[in-house]
C-alpha cells in the first residue's frame, strides 16, 4: 500500500505508540492527474487515499499488517476541485477482539479563504493478517479523556451491531418489499404516486464489463491487490454504467458498503461488471462485482468472488439542484432481484444515516402555561395537519390491517401508520385522545399521568417509557390537543407535542426526551368502520423505539399497532389509571 501527499501521525506528549486513538493524517494539494475532465476530484481516488490513510492508522494500533475488510455507507457532501487542499484524517474507533473500526474524516479548504467544508466522513473495518497459522488478538485501545473520542467509542459498538444485523434485515426487508410487490404498491418505475415524465429504460442496456490486469504498482505493501486501487476500478465502471442510463456524465453521492471477500494478487485478472439496479427520481443506483481470475482459473472459467458494492449516482445542476433520472425496468428475474434489492438498500441506507449520525437537534419543547395554550394548541394540530398532508409516502410493509410509510426529506424523517379499525370513528377517537390508556396497548409507554387540564381539548400528561437497550427510562411531558370534525368528512385530530411545564423537571433517573410533531388522524369509513393514521417526525429522542423498524430487524411497530387495534375493538373499561 503505497501514500500519496503528506502522511503524519499525531500522539500526545507521554502516550505509547499504538495504545490510544492515534490519528493519521494526509494532506495533499489536487491536481490535474488527480481529477476528471471537469476539473473535480475523481471518488475513485478519493476511496484510494481514504482507505490507504485508514489501512495506515489500523496497522498502527495493531504492530502488524492489515487488511481491510469492509467500508460502510459514505455520503460525499462536497465536491472537491483542483487547487483545493484535501485533508484525511484517521484513527481507530475501537479494537473488538480480532477486528478494529477506523473512522476516517475527509475536508477540503480553499487556499485563498481558507475555509474548510466536510467532504465525508466514513468507518472501515479492518483485520489482522494472520501471523503463520495464528490469528493476533487486537488490544484494546486506552482512551483518553476526549468527550469526541468516548462517543466515538460508544458508536462503534453500535454501528458494529448494525453491521452484523444488515445481511439478515436484507433478506427480511426482501420478503416485505415482494409482498408489497404483489400487492400493486411497487411499480414498474420502483416509485411511488410518481407519473413517469421521462422514458423509460430497461437496465440490461446499462451493463458494463471490464478486465484489469494486476500489476506491481497496484499491489500494497503486503503483495496483494490494494484495496483502495479496487474501490477505484469498481467506481470507474459504476460511473459509465450511470452515464449510459443519464446520458451525461453523473456524480457519485454514495457508495453503500464495500465488502471484501477475499484477497487477490499481482497476476491475477479481476474482472468488473457493473449494471443500474434501479433509479429513484433523482437519483440511480449501480450495482458492482468483482471476481478474480488466476491464469489457471482463466482457463478453467471459475472466478473467485473478490467485492461488492452499491454506488449512487446523481445528475448535478446548475444551481445545485438533481434534475430527474429517467426511469427503469426490468426483463429477467434476476434483474428484478436487483429491482427490488436496490429499494431495501435505499430503506436500510435511510436508517443507518438516521441511527448512526443523529444527533440532539436542540431544545424541541416549548414553555406551556395557560396564557400561551391556544397558541400552542392551534399550532399543535397545524403541524400534524401539515405532516398528514405530505407527498410521495414510500410503502415498508402492508398487511391486511396494517400499513406502514416512510418519508424522507433531507434531515427530515418521518413515518405513517395506517390502521383498519373495526369501531366507530368517535369510539377511536375517545379513547386515543385519553393517553392515560396507551399504556393499555403500547408497551413502551410503562405510565402516563394527566399533569394538567386546560380545557375539553387541551391536556399536558407526563409519560415515562420503557428502557432501551439497558439505558435510563425515557420520560416526555406532551400536549395533546383533540379536535373533533367541523364537518362531514373531516377527519378527528389528535395531536401531540413535547412542552415544558415547571412542575414536572426533568428526573435524575430518566432520560429527559421529546417529540416534535406525532398524533392521529381518525377517518369515518362506515358507521361502525375507521381508518386510523398516525404520524410522527422522528426526533432523537424518538428514534430508539423505532430504529428496529426502520433497520428492518424489528416489527415492533406492526406489533403496536395490531395490539392497538385489538384495544380499539374490543369491549373497554371506562376506569383509567
Amino acid at each position: 500500500m503505497g501514500s500519496h501527499g503528506c502522511v503524519v501521525g499525531s500522539c500526545e506528549k507521554g502516550q505509547r505508540i499504538g495504545s490510544g486513538p492515534l490519528e493519521v493524517q494526509m494532506c495533499q494539494s489536487i491536481l490535474p492527474c488527480h481529477a476528471n475532465h471537469q476539473g473535480e476530484l475523481g471518488a475513485g481516488q478519493l476511496l484510494k487515499w481514504m482507505d490507504t490513510i485508514a489501512c495506515l492508522a489500523a496497522e498502527r494500533h495493531a504492530g502488524t499488517a492489515c487488511v481491510t475488510a469492509s467500508m460502510d455507507d459514505i455520503q460525499f457532501e462536497e465536491t472537491v476541485r483542483v487547487g483545493q487542499v484535501i485533508n484525511i484524517k484517521a484513527r481507530v474507533n475501537r479494537a473488538f477482539t480480532t477486528s478494529m473500526e477506523v473512522g476516517i474524516y475527509v475536508t477540503v479548504q480553499e487556499v485563498l479563504n481558507r475555509v474548510m467544508k466536510r467532504v465525508c466522513a466514513a468507518f472501515s473495518t479492518f483485520v489482522t493478517k494472520p501471523r503463520g497459522t495464528q490469528k493476533v488478538t487486537l488490544r484494546p485501545l486506552d482512551l483518553q479523556d476526549s468527550a469526541e473520542e468516548m462517543l466515538e467509542h460508544s458508536l462503534a459498538s453500535e454501528r458494529r451491531r448494525l453491521r452484523l444485523y444488515n445481511e439478515e434485515a436484507f433478506i427480511n426487508l426482501m420478503s416485505d418489499y415482494y409482498n408489497l410487490q404483489e400487492k400493486g404498491f411497487v411499480d414498474i418505475s420502483g416509485l411511488w404516486n410518481k407519473k413517469a415524465i421521462v422514458p423509460t429504460v430497461t437496465t440490461q442496456l446499462t451493463r458494463v464489463e471490464s478486465i484489469e490486469l494486476v500489476l506491481p504498482p497496484h499491489a500494497n505493501h503486503h503483495g496483494n491487490t490494494f484495496g483502495g486501487q479496487i474501490m477505484a476500478w469498481m467506481e470507474n465502471v459504476a460511473t459509465v454504467a450511470a452515464s449510459r442510463l443519464c446520458g451525461r456524465y453523473p456524480s457519485l453521492g454514495a457508495v453503500d458498503m464495500f465488502r471484501f471477500r477475499g484477497p487477490s494478487s499481482v497476476g491475477d485478472r479481476l474482472v468488473f461488471k457493473a449494471m443500474v439496479n434501479n433509479a429513484f427520481q433523482t437519483s440511480v443506483e449501480v450495482g458492482v462485482r468483482v471476481e478474480a481470475y488466476n491464469c489457471e482459473e482463466w482457463n478453467e472459467g471459475t472466478p473467485r468472488h473478490i467485492n461488492s458494492a452499491f454506488m449512487i449516482y446523481y445528475l448535478p445542476g446548475p444551481n445545485g439542484d438533481r434534475p430527474t433520472i429517467p426511469d427503469v425496468t426490468y426483463t429477467t428475474h434476476d434483474e428484478e432481484r436487483r429491482f427490488l434489492g436496490a429499494i431495501v438498500r435505499k430503506r436500510i441506507r435511510m436508517a443507518r444515516k438516521h441511527i448512526l449520525y443523529s444527533r440532539d437537534e436542540g431544545p424541541i419543547s416549548v414553555p406551556w402555561d395557560r396564557n400561551n395554550q391556544v397558541y400552542l394548541g392551534y399550532n399543535n394540530v397545524a403541524a400534524l395537519t401539515i405532516l398528514a398532508g405530505k407527498q410521495d409516502w414510500e410503502a415498508n410493509n402492508i398487511n391486511e390491517r396494517v400499513g406502514m410509510y416512510v418519508h424522507e426529506e433531507e434531515d427530515l424523517l418521518c413515518i405513517r401508520v395506517e390502521m383498519e379499525v373495526k369501531t366507530s370513528a368517535f369510539r377511536a377517537f375517545s379513547h386515543l385522545a385519553d393517553l392515560r390508556l396507551r399504556p393499555c396497548w403500547d408497551k413502551n409507554y410503562l405510565s402516563c399521568k394527566e399533569v394538567e387540564k386546560a380545557d375539553e381539548e387541551e391536556t399536558v400528561y407526563h409519560v415515562k417509557c420503557a428502557t432501551i437497550n439497558g439505558g435510563k427510562c425515557r420520560d416526555f411531558v406532551f400536549l395533546l390537543s383533540k379536535r373533533q370534525p367541523c364537518k362531514d368528512g373531516d377527519p378527528y385530530v389528535i395531536a401531540i407535542r413535547s412542552v415544558t411545564v415547571a412542575t414536572v423537571p426533568p428526573e435524575e433517573n430518566s432520560i429527559r426526551s421529546e417529540a416534535k410533531c406525532a398524533g392521529f388522524l381518525i377517518n369515518r369509513v362506515g358507521h361502525s368502520t375507521c381508518k386510523v393514521s398516525y404520524y410522527n417526525q422522528v426526533t432523537s429522542g424518538v428514534l430508539p423505539y423505532i430504529e428496529g423498524n426502520l433497520a428492518g430487524w424489528s416489527k415492533s411497530m406492526e406489533d403496536t399497532a395490531m395490539s392497538c387495534i385489538s384495544f380499539l375493538e374490543k369491549d373497554l373499561l371506562t376506569t383509567v389509571f
